[in-house]
């Protein structure tokens, strides 16, 4: 039986390399994002790939009132959705928050506030059709807040929290709920930072790991699996001497 895969933040390199695998499964396709041109260049391709039908829809996600006609859209268009990832956002400078509140507060709605309203409205359809998947793409980073970047931290723990309390609330209903953390990935979003070349994973390694797990209907994936054992490490340092860690 053919599968609906609705993605949201469609465009990022970790959503786009999930897409291309759902497309060799012969999926069909719901993609939401903000670039509209980017959008239909993905579409076709995925569509060159296998996909029997591939949808988009264009919304920021700080734009909350469009949510609700996202999610009629999307569930119109397939009857079923089997797979809902929820794969967008951004990494504030945390020296800019430090200095300019609006643009910390607009990081945290972005990362943290978007994307809880949206797994909200996703909720209510999944509970509905009492099947399927709904995952988050967090961050490694909501695990402990670093001096620097706990605002992009604290926004992932924010949603770590909510997509713990959601898979308790939709287990219910025969619904699971997948936490993902990943750690540094080359995409655009990290390719200007300087970071340890061994630790940085494809997107498309991560995008492996991510549909298994969906398979398997882990609870909370750690991409690649090592950051599991390296964050372990990090979240029991004590207190005192974790402060004068330049991290």
């Amino acid at each position: 039986m053919t599968k609906s895969i609705l993605i949201i933040g469609a465009t990022s390199g970790i959503a786009e390399a999930v897409a291309r695998i759902y497309a060799g499964r012969e999926a069909n396709l719901f993609l939401v994002g903000r670039n509209a041109d980017k959008l239909e260049v993905i579409a076709a391709d995925l569509a060159a790939r296998g996909a029997p039908e591939v949808a988009t829809f264009l919304m920021d996600a700080n734009a909350l009132e469009l949510l609700p006609h996202m999610v009629h859209a999307a569930w119109a268009r397939f009857a079923k959705i089997d797979l809902a990832l929820v794969a967008y956002g951004t990494l504030p400078d945390q020296s800019i928050c430090q200095q300019d509140i609006g643009y910390a507060v607009g990081e945290f709605r972005t990362n943290g506030e978007s994307t809880i309203a949206c797994l909200e409205s996703l909720a209510g359809c999944f509970e509905s059709q009492r099947e399927g998947v709904l995952a988050v793409i967090g961050s490694v980073a909501g695990d402990r807040g670093r001096s620097s970047n706990y605002l992009y931290g604290a926004a992932k723990a924010a949603v770590a929290a909510a997509a713990s309390g959601l898979r308790g609330r939709l287990q219910q209903a025969g619904v699971h709920v997948l936490t993902i953390k990943p750690g540094f990935v080359d995409t655009p979003m990290t390719r200007d930072l300087s970071l340890p070349a061994a630790l940085v994973a494809a997107p498309e390694k991560v995008a492996a790991d991510i549909v298994r797990a969906v398979d398997k209907k882990r609870n909370v994936l750690y991409t690649p699996w090592f950051w599991r054992f390296i964050m372990l490490v990090i979240t029991h340092i004590p207190e005192f001497a974790f402060k004068r860690l330049k991290l």
